[in-house]
């Protein structure tokens, strides 16, 4: 006696060797024999044999129909196979009619609800339509994403991918065909996704590809300025004086922020005063208003070669930028100097400034220099301020314990006209870069100085063993040498500064300011602007080693020499590239080596070299 039962939801049959009315000893047609439970088996057959029986079943399951079946069922009740196969048949079942039953009830879950061993129920009408609709569905985006799949082998962008492309390329739903059909290609021909999409011609510029995925990570909204009334804004300040000081700012070519100037007046007996004047943003930008608000979600303009994304409209930028031959709202922070340098007293005050010139820096240093400061030849219209900044600059440098230890360090600035890069180095810590940079040591922390003192809430900057925070705490800056630092020379360019500059902004007019320690938002926007200062930062160096990328390109680089820093790790020379060269041999660090290019990719920012030989520079 043969046995057909189910166990662990699979269909079996056997030949029964022993019957002990609980339990059965079967042999399936292999010969592994297995004990099964009485409750088990569905039904008992003696023809056909036990070799043919569930291959002659499950054609004949192949050949009944699932729908007609589900029409001769019960609708409302549970039923066994038996009596379905009966009704189907029109006869007393025979064996294989039963397991060809129950291989069909088993294999359409949409048509059948399994019950019992042996028992099922009929779907009801409107859920098996539900679920024969989602099965035609998967059927066509099967259809589908294999149509997808023979395109993308043909390196064709589907026309369905158009429309999706950023997110395929930058935040794909591994659930949807499109990304499935890219992914079974990519494994195919064994390209990253990436990579495909650009055979494809998903990705036409290189760079573009690299600053969308930044713009969609970032500013999912875009970079425009959008329904903000920027009439309330820009208002006038007539009531604020005008400041009789003839000052001038000192910026690069490409600044169009121009947030801080200078000015000297000279007083009786060899002194003189000083003027710091800073755009004053926060006299227009009511805190919690529209534009606010969007500063605070930008906190900072980002800066990449050749481009950058400001924090604010244009309008407001060219609005309070300080613009020469245009009066100006400023917060001033004068200092009265004594003829050897020393700081006698300061104050502060909103006012309104006359720009008399803004000095561009690549123009000035050509004559503002240490040969020219060393032979006293500096002919500028402002050389006798100049020189005096200069003078007080050092001075302040000194104060603070902090020499000038950076002439030895390059910066680099990158120009791109018509898509070509041009690179050009300069030397850290010329006269311009003290003169300015002490300035603004100086009023960042005298403002900040004055806050403090005034027990006046304000976004503070301080370092510890080398590790920079910020908070609303005043803390000593141990890379400065200050005991408190807090920004607000640039409130144009970052939120952090302008909010420092509404806190002066209430000191000076008597007024209460607007931010307390309880302030929720400001430790929500220390932290937020800590974590977008530093992705602003990264994404404007990935774009700077993009653009030396392009630069040998552009120059049909085949080899270049480099600077070991450490182990494999080394500089271009020329160029602000580090990178890891395999195949360097272990040199000392400081060594130079000629390195050979291969291999250039612009998707992945990085290029193969192989070490040449050492040399002596």
């Amino acid at each position: 006696m043969n046995v057909f039962y189910e166990e662990a939801g699979t269909f079996k049959v056997g030949a029964v060797l022993l019957d002990n009315n609980s339990s059965l000893q079967v042999e399936a047609i292999h010969g592994k024999r297995s004990k099964i439970k009485a409750n088990s088996v569905l039904f008992q057959f003696e023809t056909p044999s036990l070799s043919e029986f569930m291959h002659n079943a499950q054609k004949l399951a192949d050949e009944l129909d699932a729908n007609f079946l589900w029409e001769c069922s019960t609708q409302d009740a549970e039923f066994s196979n038996i009596n379905l196969a009966t009704e189907y048949f029109g006869h007393t079942p025979t064996a294989l009619e039963s397991a060809a039953t129950l291989l069909l009830l088993q294999s359409a879950p949409m048509y059948f609800y399994k019950k019992g061993p042996g028992r099922y129920k009929a779907a009801p009408p409107d859920a098996l339509k539900a679920a024969l609709a989602s099965q035609e569905k998967k059927r066509q985006q099967a259809e589908q994403q294999a149509h997808y799949a023979e395109q993308l082998k043909r390196f064709t962008l589907p026309k369905e991918f158009y429309s999706i492309i950023n997110n395929l390329l930058y935040k794909p739903d591994k659930n949807s065909i499109e990304w499935k059909a890219l992914e079974a290609v990519s494994l195919e021909t064994k390209l990253t996704a990436v990579e495909l999409l650009n055979k494809c011609g998903a990705i036409p510029s290189t760079h573009d590809y690299h600053f969308n995925q930044f713009i969609f990570e970032h500013f999912p909204d875009g970079t425009n300025f959008k329904d903000l009334d920027l009439l309330n804004v820009i208002n006038q300040f007539d009531h604020l004086p005008i400041s009789d000081v003839a000052a001038f700012s000192i910026d690069d070519a490409t600044t169009t922020e121009i947030d801080d100037a200078f000015s000297i007046t000279q007083l009786p007996f060899g002194s003189f005063r000083i003027g710091i004047h800073i755009a004053a943003p926060a006299l227009g930008i009511a805190p919690e208003s529209s534009l606010d608000r969007l500063a605070a979600t930008r906190l900072s303009t980002v800066y990449l070669p050749g481009n950058k994304i400001t924090m604010l409209p244009d309008d407001i930028i060219h609005h309070f930028t300080l613009c020469e031959n245009r009066l100006s709202p400023v917060v001033s922070l004068y200092l009265n100097v004594s003829d050897d340098f020393s700081i006698v007293s300061c104050e502060s005050k909103l006012e309104r400034i006359k720009i008399a010139a803004n000095l561009r820096s690549n123009l000035l240093e050509t004559q503002f220099n240490e040969t020219a400061l060393n032979k006293g030849e500096i002919l500028h219209p402002f050389s006798s301020e100049l020189i005096l900044l200069w003078k007080f600059a050092c001075k302040m440098e000194a104060s603070r314990g902090k020499a000038n230890d950076n002439n030895d360090k390059i910066d680099y600035s990158f120009e791109i006209q018509n898509d070509r890069v041009t690179i050009n180095e300069r030397r850290r810590g010329s006269p311009i870069d003290k003169v300015v940079s002490e300035l603004m040591i100086y009023i960042n922390t005298e403002w900040g100085k004055q806050l403090s003192n005034a027990g006046i809430t304000g976004i503070f900057r301080s370092q510890n063993n080398g590790k920079v925070r910020m908070s609303t705490s005043p803390a000593p800056h141990q890379g400065l040498g200050v005991s408190q630092y807090a920004w607000s020379s640039s409130p144009m360019r970052r939120y952090v500064d302008l909010i420092n500059q509404r806190q002066i902004i209430s000191l000076l007019c008597g007024e209460t300011p607007f931010y307390n320690k309880e302030s929720a938002n400001l430790s929500v926007t220390i932290n937020d602007f800590e974590t977008s200062y530093g992705i602003y930062n990264e994404f404007q160096r990935t774009m700077e080693r993009y653009w030396c990328l392009r630069w040998l390109l552009q120059e049909n680089m085949e080899t270049i020499n480099a600077q070991v820093i450490k182990e494999n790790l080394v500089k271009f020379d020329h160029l602000p590239l580090i990178m890891r060269i395999a195949s360097l041999p272990e040199i000392v660090p400081g060594s130079y080596v000629k390195l050979k290019l291969s291999k250039i990719d612009l998707l992945e920012r990085n290029l193969h070299a192989e070490f040449v030989q050492k040399i002596n520079i």
